[in-house]
């Protein structure tokens, strides 16, 4: 290659760069504490609430037959020296049967607790999205961060939108409340 053909290469490779550089000099961004947002959020303090109720719920009964199985053990362990060794060993077998059917309850709900939580935060987190893409395109945000997954280490607070993310949230859901039709 040519002198001439290298430096016009770098000519026209040095004025596609420099407006792109200057324009990311200008660029405005931002970031939201997404977590934060979802437990301030009206909406996301009832789903919680509903969420922490169902688990208590879920928990006493895991409890209540806990304490049922347990009872158990201890009324065979006082009773086993009486008993013949083939009842013995199949009470016991019994009793592991259902420590072993109560264990995959609890795990069952551990899974179902997850994808609770997934059906009842996920419409929260589409609506907070679209008050994000909002704020940006009001503000002419050029990027908006979310603070956890960013790998933000440091960023001052005068670019958190957090706080302005759940104020219009809050005030979406109000307005759409007032302007519902009334029966």
């Amino acid at each position: 290659m040519s002198l001439r053909t290298t430096v016009a290469a770098m000519a026209a490779v040095l004025s596609l760069a420099l407006p792109v550089a200057s324009s990311a000099a200008e660029m405005k961004v931002a970031y939201v504490d997404l977590q934060r947002v979802l437990l301030e959020v009206d909406d996301g303090k009832a789903a919680k609430t509903r969420l922490q109720k169902w688990l208590e719920d879920k928990q006493k009964e895991i409890d209540k037959e806990q304490s049922a199985l347990r009872a158990e053990k201890e009324a065979l362990d006082k009773q086993a020296s009486a008993m013949a060794a083939d009842v013995r060993g199949q009470k016991e077998a019994e009793l592991q049967r259902k420590v072993m059917t109560l264990a995959q309850k609890w795990e069952k709900s551990r899974a179902e607790a997850a994808n609770k939580e997934r059906q009842e935060m996920e419409p929260i987190i589409n609506k907070i999205d679209q008050v994000v893409a909002s704020i940006a395109q009001r503000d002419d945000l050029g990027l908006v961060l979310e603070k956890r997954d960013s790998g933000i280490v440091f960023a001052k607070a005068q670019y958190d939108i957090s706080n302005e993310v759940i104020r219009a949230y809050n005030s979406s859901k109000k307005t759409a409340a007032k302007d519902a039709p009334t029966k």
